[in-house]
């Protein structure tokens, strides 16, 4: 272990045993060194690893803070990492994909509220609207999923599932540019998904949930072996976070 990841164990014990607490200002770099025994050295180095992790962050003349520690703040990072992942990741991600957001949707259709059902109403009439215009329906698709996970109340959950989607961006959009029934597909099948919901049927909305999944994953089964080192830096529109799904 180096001192600089001694040094970030140091700042973060502090922070998990409740003497900083979310929000809270670091004491002087100076004063802190000395109290926890670092050299101010090694203190820049955790302080810049800390503030690249989202745990901290630097006001500029004011003072360096501890985050929210909310997950959106702590996770928000995971898309910028999965988005340099590359070959067979690519399948990895949409497994990961396939375990959590299925049991998540399912569990938004016994917490989802009339609002929240409402929102996803309006992005699946969006989705129909943009049927032939690719990059609008994955923008909507992917506000119809982040509006379906929000409703599970899990901020942990939505952030997650937020940052695994948007590797899949490229693959997705080429797909709807190469493929001529992706459109009607992807519509049945948010349409099955939304009819669960208004169900607030678990049960069948998962199993809606995870049949739209297993199709994207299906495709890309058979096109990554293939056409793997197309899709990363295909000539492609660069979409709102989620892409389609």
């Amino acid at each position: 272990m180096s001192l600089t990841d001694k040094a970030i164990d140091r700042i973060r014990d502090l922070i998990g045993s409740g003497e900083l607490s979310p929000g809270s200002k670091l004491p002087p770099e100076q004063q802190l060194a000395a109290e926890l025994g670092l050299s101010r050295n090694l203190m820049r180095e955790a302080v810049k690893a800390l503030v690249v992790a989202r745990v901290l962050e630097i006001r500029r003349g004011d003072g360096t803070y501890v985050t929210s520690l909310e997950p959106e703040v702590l996770l928000g990072g995971i898309s910028s990492a999965v988005e340099l992942l590359r070959g067979d990741t690519l399948l990895e991600i949409t497994e990961v994909r396939r375990l959590f957001e299925p049991v998540a949707t399912g569990l938004a259709a016994t917490r989802i509220s009339a609002g929240e059902l409402f929102e996803v109403e309006q992005h699946l009439h969006a989705m129909r609207a943009a049927r032939d215009d690719v990059e609008l329906l994955n923008q909507h698709d992917a506000a119809f999923h982040r509006a379906v996970v929000a409703a599970t109340g899990n901020a942990t959950l939505t952030t997650l599932l937020e940052g695994i989607s948007s590797r899949t961006v490229r693959a997705r959009v080429w797909r709807g540019l190469v493929d001529d029934k992706a459109a009607s597909r992807t519509l049945a099948e948010h349409e099955a998904i939304y009819e669960a919901l208004v169900l607030r049927d678990a049960g069948l909305a998962q199993a809606a949930a995870l049949l739209h999944i297993n199709t994207t994953e299906r495709w890309l089964r058979e096109h990554v072996g293939r056409d793997a080192d197309l899709l990363p830096d295909a000539d492609l529109p660069v979409l709102h976070r989620g892409g389609t799904r």
